[in-house]
């Protein structure tokens, strides 16, 4: 792990570090004073390339960090942190972005769980339609922009009850002629919110699906205070995935249909853009209608489990027919 910048190191001669905020395998990101705009506090994401790459795979490295750095730089969204710099120093990548003051909707959850209590399902709807609108507007873009790691912790909830997905780290730019995707930055995403597709990193294919998994996954995990299980476990057992009313019972089921639908192990079981999902999640005609339409093989394993005690009487019953019948 590269070591951390010193509170007090300053950056192309504007960004004083003030402290790290997080770290990781990759890099840090750092609070930092701006000393062009006083008064002005940002947050610098480092990025260590491995010091191992040859000469020309650096150079290479460097050129697609500035390129699509420069796409990034262009997002203006109220959803999401406006990336306003970015620059190279010291051997290492960095982006300026406006620093994002509040918790984290994890640290959110594990306060309600320290109380005995889950999230309300309306606040956590309400904050879904948000990242909705950041994930359109992402996907929407030319072309379109997938975040590939978005979970509790990299959704903030500011004082004022705004939401924002932050960091970018695992943002990928989509090639539309022939559907691969580039890697920005190095990433894998984290284990319960990724979909299998992404398991093959750079060889994989993504799309906007990928984001609309991550996306159910963590409203899911919102919702019942656990995240779903990930999915190689799924992959290997079907069943390892407990529905979410059976965790929250007041989950509604429109709400429940929707994430089971976002979280499909198979991209074409899952709903084509967020818009989709968005309906999905307040609109129960809708959620009927999709799931009627691609009935995924869980719908009926849920089913079997929810009437389990009825279809056991049934056999009985059956049984009971069979010997007075024959016997």
């Amino acid at each position: 792990m590269a070591r951390l910048l010193r509170p007090g190191t300053v950056l192309r001669e504007r960004y004083k570090i003030l402290a790290c905020v997080g770290q990781g395998g990759m890099g840090a990101v750092y609070r930092a004073a701006d000393l062009r705009l006083e008064g002005r506090v940002c947050a610098v994401k480092e990025v260590c390339p491995d010091p191992d790459l040859p000469p020309d795979a650096a150079e290479q490295l460097q050129a697609q960090f500035r390129r699509e750095a420069s796409i990034l730089a262009r997002l203006d969204h109220p959803n999401l942190p406006k990336v306003s710099d970015y620059f190279t120093e010291g051997g290492r990548e960095y982006l300026v972005m406006d620093f994002v003051a509040g918790p984290d909707l994890r640290q959110v959850l594990e306060k309600e769980l320290r109380a005995g209590r889950l999230l309300d399902e309306w606040e956590v709807l309400r904050w879904a339609d948000q990242l909705c609108d950041a994930l359109s507007y992402l996907h929407g873009q030319t072309p379109p922009v997938l975040h590939r790691d978005i979970k509790p912790s990299n959704v903030k909830l500011t004082p004022g009850g705004l939401i924002k997905l932050v960091d970018f780290g695992l943002v990928k730019l989509m090639i539309t002629d022939d559907a691969r995707t580039v890697t920005v930055l190095q990433g894998r995403g984290t284990v319960a919110y990724t979909p299998l597709e992404q398991y093959g990193g750079d060889t994989g294919h993504t799309d906007v699906r990928s984001d609309i998994y991550a996306l159910g996954a963590t409203l899911y995990h919102l919702l019942t205070g656990r995240p779903p299980a990930d999915a190689k476990q799924r992959f290997l057992r079907p069943d390892s995935l407990i529905p979410p009313r059976e965790l929250n019972p007041r989950i509604s089921p429109t709400t429940e249909r929707a994430i089971l639908a976002a979280i499909a192990m198979h991209p074409d079981d899952r709903p084509p853009t967020v818009e989709v999902f968005r309906r999905m999640l307040h609109d129960n005609s809708f959620a009927d209608a999709f799931t009627a339409i691609v009935p995924p093989r869980r719908v009926w394993q849920e089913a079997v489990r929810a009437n389990r005690w009825l279809l056991t009487f049934v056999g009985l019953l059956l049984l009971t027919a069979f010997a007075v019948t024959f016997l």
